[in-house]
């Protein structure tokens, strides 16, 4: 029997199809998420072999293959106080073959052993069998940000109190019961202190389910192409990779009042949260940035026989460029006066869709979305090229390869899709 609201228990790494799923959760439910950090937890703990930590998927009543479902973003409320965070420097000899996934002893050579922590720092992790430091990584320049406790402004700080921090890391990272990830504070990094960073947290790995069993962090076209062949226990093959639902896009338009709708691939959809952000620049340039806990809220509408290959966005109206901005009705008299002179009909309703595109680079990545919004509008790829070049453009998610690609879709093609009702309810709120 389904739940009108289903909270979130479990922390899973592994985002596996065959596994049971949490829930289910009503159509038109609402899920509640407890969420640890994202990247740098997962990453300096050896024996969880993912970059991430999210919560176990949860079904939706009646989810098929072919289907969609629509997540509205209610609430992301920060619980962490303090985050550490960096430019990451894989380690030679901690890994085999990715660092993310196959964490290994550089003494013992055990693969994902299990681990104690010693005292504070990069040392601070290490192998239960040999007692050396594990460290797959390294952080390269890194800091300490605390933040206020309206969770409204951070400051990095300086190394006293980096140090600090890091003795009570795990409370000062508020992980949540079901975590099994080392808090990232241990690290004391305080390479860059006294910077100011405004709050403006978003969720970088939200979706559902791929169709084939791949780590949390993996769960992109960037990432996933990764295990592509790799020498450990998590390869795929490239068939495989098609399988994605790039649920880790870490697009920063992902925030509270924002809607996604993701693919689904796998009976009852699998839908989780993960890797919340207390703020992050577009294309994650550093490779990571704020890794938070939190409490996450969302609502999820299923629509039947929406088949998508990868996710949509509906960002709030303030973060849609301007060249696919909602066109007002003084722009549009003026439209009219110059079509009235050839008889010309004008498409005077069109809303803002966002198609997520990855790829193992940019142009891959672009190329992806390109293809991605042809197949879902059922135009030709020229088309959507010129669409794309006049009422939109592509804007960088994450390096090395995720991208939004923004277009001006016409009511026609929305309503064909079952889309556009729920397009216009969400910018008609702003």
């Amino acid at each position: 029997m389904s739940a009108s609201i289903v909270h979130s228990k479990d922390m899973v790494w592994l985002l596996d199809p065959k596994e049971a799923f949490a829930g289910p959760v009503a159509d038109g439910g609402r899920i509640v998420a407890r969420v640890s950090p994202g990247c740098w937890g997962a990453m300096i703990t050896p024996d969880y072999p993912s970059g991430h930590e999210v919560i176990r998927p949860i079904a939706i009543e009646g989810a098929e293959p072919k289907d969609a479902v629509i997540i509205r973003i209610r609430k992301i409320n920060v619980l962490s106080l303090a985050t550490t965070s960096g430019t990451d420097a894989p380690q030679e000899g901690h890994f085999d073959g990715d660092p993310f996934v196959a964490k290994k002893c550089p003494s013992c050579g055990t693969v994902n052993p299990q681990t104690y922590v010693e005292g504070v720092g990069e040392e601070a992790v290490r192998c239960k069998k040999c007692g050396a430091p594990v460290h797959p990584f390294k952080i390269e320049n890194g800091y300490t940000l605390l933040m206020d406790e309206n969770r409204e402004i951070g400051i990095t700080v300086n190394k006293k109190a980096a140090e600090e921090i890091a003795r009570d890391a795990a409370s000062f990272s508020a992980l949540p019961p079901g975590s099994c990830q080392y808090s990232a504070n241990l690290f004391a990094k305080a390479d860059l202190p006294g910077v100011i960073a405004p709050l403006r947290p978003m969720v970088g790995n939200i979706g559902s389910c791929p169709a084939v069993s791949m780590p949390a962090s993996h769960n992109a076209g960037d990432f996933g192409s990764f295990l592509v062949g790799a020498p450990h226990a998590y390869a795929i093959d490239e068939a495989d990779l098609d399988k994605r639902t790039d649920g880790h896009m870490d697009v920063n338009e992902v925030v509270e009042g924002a809607v996604l709708v993701v693919p689904v691939k796998v009976p009852g959809a699998g839908i989780y949260v993960g890797d919340v952000h207390a703020m992050m620049g577009d294309g994650e340039i550093a490779g990571h940035t704020t890794d938070v806990s939190a409490e996450v809220i969302i609502d999820v509408e299923l629509v039947k026989g929406l088949e998508l290959q990868g996710p949509l966005l509906l960002p709030l109206e303030e973060d849609l460029p301007k060249i696919a901005s909602i066109r007002f009705p003084e722009e549009i008299e003026v439209a009219r006066s110059i079509a009235s002179r050839y008889g010309l009909t004008l498409e005077e309703e069109t809303l803002p869709i966002q198609v997520i595109g990855s790829g193992k680079d940019l142009n891959t990545a672009t190329m992806n979305g390109l293809e991605r919004m042809a197949s879902f509008t059922g135009l030709s790829l020229p088309e959507i090229r010129n669409r794309c070049t006049l009422t939109g453009q592509v804007d960088i998610g994450r390096l090395p390869g995720v991208v939004q690609v923004t277009m001006l879709v016409p009511k026609g093609i929305l309503e064909k899709r079952n889309l556009w009702e729920t397009a216009l309810a969400h910018y008609e709120e702003f």
